[in-house]
């Protein structure tokens, strides 16, 4: 009989992960004709905030009133409930696979509220880039590709080129 030690951390196959993905988006662009793609919920989000706590400025500003469409909630957005169900999806996957807990993972030269820090810069930063670029990289690179479009192309490399560029400066961090 054979010693084996059981792994409680199941994770699905990467490869498969990956293929699962790629039928989500063909069948996301069948059903909605667009792909896929985070950043639209979070500014419908905004939007919906702005015109909740300052209507008059909302209705005013060119880049809100674009959204705000007399008696249609901003958040009744297909974008919206793709991110919940994200969201939701991934809860309830760390949860069933018993993987759910509650800490900040950080380095060992770095305290848990330096990570939290850094982990929020970046999420801004990251949220006003993809403003700036007109999507996220789930919507700028996969779906980009997935139409063959050059931009997808060069947004998917500059993620990874950028990430391999600095990955050098900041892995001492979690050596």
């Amino acid at each position: 009989m054979e010693n084996k030690v059981k792994n409680k951390h199941v994770y699905w196959n990467p490869y498969f992960g990956g293929f699962m993905l790629g039928l989500l988006l063909i069948f996301t662009f069948y059903i909605t004709g667009r792909g896929l793609g985070a950043s639209g919920a979070f500014k419908s989000t905004v939007v919906t905030f702005v015109d909740d706590v300052a209507p008059t400025h909302a209705s005013k500003n060119a880049y809100y009133e674009q959204f705000i469409i007399n008696g249609k909630s901003p958040l009744n957005t297909w974008l919206v409930f793709e991110t919940l169900g994200v969201l939701i999806g991934g809860f309830l996957s760390g949860a069933l696979g018993g993987r759910l807990k509650l800490y900040i993972q950080h380095a060992p030269n770095i305290t848990s509220k330096k990570r939290l820090f850094v982990a929020l810069l970046g999420g801004l930063f990251f949220g006003f880039g993809a403003q700036l670029a007109r999507g996220c990289t789930s919507g700028a690179a996969l779906s980009g590709m997935a139409v063959l479009s050059t931009g997808g192309f060069v947004t998917m490399l500059a993620i990874f080129g950028s990430a391999y560029a600095f990955a050098y400066f900041f892995r001492k961090n979690w050596i």
